[in-house]
């Protein structure tokens, strides 16, 4: 019988054959709550005036969501070259002319848009270039994606990430579910204060993608099993947010 050890050692070298993000990316993970109803309208306005604009001063706009367990939710993603860029490049956004004249219109939407972390690369890649869609597609995605953010103390991520690697991820890819990245905690501070960002959490931060609903579910019970093992590596419970991408999200 193959030795847990030497199962671990395949499966990190099977690891490290993956296309790996630059490690100076910067990410942000952005949880908006919005006002009742108003996520649509968000959405058709983000994906109008907002993704191009942003990619053409040098940002990427990863992925767009709908959290499915929350209607007033949206989940987006957006990236960076490295931490130098990010604040010049925030700057031209959010003085340009695209966001001053939409500017009242998305806020009109918001309730909080302050829920965001600030993450660099662990493993794996998340697009950041790619054919993306220009108009919305008949249907919706079927794909699920999948994030899940574990709440660490200062520096457990060097303890979480080899039981992530050895523990959940298995169970992720037993179920269909294809681990597309980790990400951890981006620890310098916020360079650009305009756009607050969660500095009081540590995090690693998994994305994975699922073929459906169904595929999703039976991974979560799956991940129920380890409970109490990610319960005494955390120092707050683990959140997971089911994603459906919008029409124009580059993470499908």
């Amino acid at each position: 019988m193959t030795s847990r050890r030497v199962f671990l050692a395949s499966l990190a070298a099977a690891c490290a054959t993956e296309p790996q993000m630059p490690d100076q990316t910067i990410f942000e993970l952005r949880n908006y709550l919005l006002r009742p109803g108003q996520r649509d309208v968000l959405i058709e306005l983000f994906e109008r005036e907002f993704i191009s604009m942003q990619e053409d001063e040098g940002a990427c706009v990863v992925g767009t969501f709908r959290n499915l367990d929350d209607p007033d939710r949206f989940v987006w993603i957006r990236s960076f070259s490295d931490y130098a860029s990010r604040a010049p490049v925030l700057d031209a956004i959010y003085s340009g002319p695209v966001w001053q004249a939409n500017r009242s219109a998305a806020n009109a939407t918001m309730i909080d848009s302050d829920n965001v972390l600030l993450l660099r690369p662990h493993s794996g890649a998340l697009p950041c270039s790619g054919a993306r869609p220009r108009v919305a597609a008949a249907e919706p995605p079927q794909t699920i994606i999948a994030i899940s953010t574990y709440y660490l103390a200062p520096g457990g991520e060097n303890d979480f990430a080899p039981f992530f690697e050895g523990e959940i991820a298995p169970r992720l890819r037993n179920t269909r579910g294809a681990v597309l990245a980790t990400l951890v905690t981006e620890n310098r501070a916020n360079n650009f204060p305009r756009l607050p960002v969660r500095e009081d959490v540590n995090v690693f931060v998994s994305v994975a993608r699922f073929p459906s609903i169904a595929t999703q579910t039976e991974s979560a019970r799956a991940l129920g099993e380890l409970g109490r093992e990610i319960e005494r590596r955390s120092a707050h419970p683990a959140e997971t947010f089911r994603l459906q991408p919008t029409a124009r999200s580059l993470l499908l």
